[in-house]
């Protein structure tokens, strides 16, 4: 494993391990859970530009960070590159963020249908120009982008992205080895993260794809000879992977897997910090989507996740887990279990003419729309 530190500009991330922005997941409470089990980079849900520019209430709270939190590392959305621009220019100009990421990776159809997310690559030009926007306003602060490897196996995209962030200045760049129509399904193509590393040679690229353990990472890094690894859904109700990737990367024997009590010692922390966030209602509405994480592969997970989803009250949890076996030990079987979205692939929906206009820079129309809220 490489001893080295991962290197953004200013900041240096050691172990060279970055937390997924995931929308409705990474918010203040579980980067700070997260980061208590390991140092790195833990980056925001995602914010929508035009929207944060507009001073949107929802917008500007999704990009709020935790007392203390250092780096503050925050994934920007954008189409166009005039709010792109600003967006950045406000962020950087109040002190906001030590880190930048933009995202041109989302395969949500109606992101896509839009000519945004995953989209924006197919589109060269319009890529250039929105990263080129970002990094004039961004200053000393470091950005990064994040990709996927393109619209489908007859439209990859990814290293003509990683040359364009290269030359437009980004620090790192993110591929998930994927594409846009596979979504989360199947194997992620890693020799595609290899491929982009002999492409790239002047910035660090980071590997996204099947972290679930400790050892993926390890196995990654040799492969590709990637630069550090970006973690999203194996991390889903086991935040303590961040201390297992810590172990690694500092050549220490990996911590035990925790047992069914200690994982139940962790969700009321992360609930009550969810409510301490948010206020107690919507923090354990929030919570009901880790609680399933949480207690997949324990035995009669489904009875005890059927009270968790019902909960409303921190009460209500403490109640429902005070009830296990705390002795029950972690389910090997569920280091491996797939979390967050669903497998399955899809028919990537593109705007009408999509094809044809490649090569413009033209922002598509409704892509960035005001009051999306991040």
């Amino acid at each position: 494993m490489p001893q080295r530190p991962l290197h953004l500009g200013p900041l240096k991330v050691w172990p060279p391990v970055v937390l997924a922005p995931m929308a409705g997941v990474t918010n203040a409470p579980f980067r700070t859970l997260c980061r208590g089990y390991g140092a790195g980079l833990y980056v925001s849900e995602m914010i929508t530009a035009r929207p944060l520019v507009e001073g949107n209430a929802k917008t500007l709270k999704l990009s709020d960070f935790a007392p203390g939190e250092s780096p503050r590392s925050l994934q920007l959305y954008g189409v166009d590159p005039h709010y792109v621009g600003l967006a950045v220019e406000r962020l950087v100009g109040e002190g906001h963020i030590d880190h930048l990421d933009m995202n041109f990776g989302c395969p949500v159809p109606k992101v896509t249908r839009r000519g945004g997310g995953s989209a924006i690559p197919a589109k060269p030009n319009l890529l250039r120009n929105i990263v080129r926007a970002a990094v004039a306003n961004a200053g000393n602060v470091p950005v990064t982008i994040k990709f996927r490897m393109g619209i489908n196996d007859d439209w990859l995209t990814y290293l003509e992205a990683g040359k364009i962030a290269q030359e437009e200045g980004c620090a790192a760049v993110a591929l998930h080895a994927r594409t846009a129509a596979q979504l989360y399904d199947g194997q992620a193509r890693w020799e595609a993260i290899a491929a982009l590393k002999d492409h790239v040679r002047s910035i660090p690229v980071l590997g996204n794809g099947d972290i679930w353990q400790a050892q993926d990472a390890r196995r990654m890094m040799e492969q590709t000879r990637c630069d550090g690894v970006v973690v999203g859904r194996g991390c889903l109700g086991r935040p303590w992977l961040f201390r297992e990737l810590a172990a690694l990367f500092e050549g220490k024997p990996c911590p035990p897997t925790p047992n069914l009590g200690e994982v139940c010692d962790v969700m009321i922390r992360h609930a009550q910090a969810l409510a301490d966030w948010m206020g107690e209602p919507m923090g354990v509405r929030n919570f009901r989507r880790h609680a399933t994480w949480y207690t997949k592969g324990f035995r009669n997970s489904a009875a005890l996740r059927q009270i968790l989803v019902n909960a409303n009250t921190m009460e209500d949890l403490r109640q429902a887990l005070s009830q296990v076996d705390r002795t029950e030990p972690f389910p090997a079987t569920a280091l491996r279990l797939s979390r967050g979205k669903r497998a399955g692939t899809q028919r990537v929906a593109l705007p009408e003419g999509f094809w044809e206009t490649r090569h413009s820079s033209t922002v598509p129309e409704g892509a960035e729309q005001a009051g999306s809220g991040g």
